[in-house]
This record gives structure tokens, sequence and C-alpha cells, in this order.
């Protein structure tokens, strides 16, 4: 399923590789939810890294994501898995989604 989600980025992280040649790169943005703010992290994966090059902290945003779960040693987790961005007042940019199964490191 695909969700979307509007706000304020907050923070870019820098791309992280691993060993196995997984990549990914970590954004927070700050979602306005009644009288408490949410800072919502999304994760990009493999060639969807690409699109935060250009992203500054400040930008309005709405950003296209996919929710991932699964099952690690009998621990459970999620994640925002993102695929595409749009900002406010620049180009748009995106890539084309995936379910992303295979770029999961576990």
């Amino acid at each position: 399923m695909a969700y979307n989600l509007k706000g304020t980025v907050k923070v870019v992280q820098e791309p992280q590789t691993f060993a196995s040649g997984f990549s990914k790169r970590e954004l927070v943005v700050t979602v306005e939810d009644g009288k408490y703010p949410q800072d919502i992290n999304v994760e990009f994966m493999q060639d969807k890294v690409g699109l935060l090059d250009g992203l500054d902290v400040g930008d309005k945003v709405t950003v296209h994501f996919d929710i991932r779960g699964r099952e690690y040693n009998g621990r459970y987790f999620n994640n925002l898995a993102g695929w595409k961005i749009e900002v406010e007042g620049k180009e748009q940019v995106d890539a084309p989604q995936d379910d992303g199964a295979e770029d999961l490191p576990f």
C-alpha cells in the first residue's frame, strides 16, 4: 500500500553502504499533528537513495512511502520505505515504485 505525508525536512542523513552492498539514506520530516509535531523517519533504499540529493533542511515536502514489516529473531520491525518526494517550489523528484522486498538487509 502507498501512503504519503506532508511536512518540513528536519534532517537529511548521509548515505550508508554496508558490506553486503545494501545502501540506504534516511530523511526526517516534521509533521504538524495537532498540538504535538511528530518527527517521522523515512528510509530510502538502493536506487532511491539519490532522491534525497538537493533536499535542504526547511524544505516543505510530500513524501510517498510504503510501510514494510518483518520478523527477525522473534522480534518484529516496521519501517517506512520512501519512493517519491515532491518538494514545494522545486522540480519534482521521484523514482518508480517497487515492493522493496529484495532490498531489506534481513
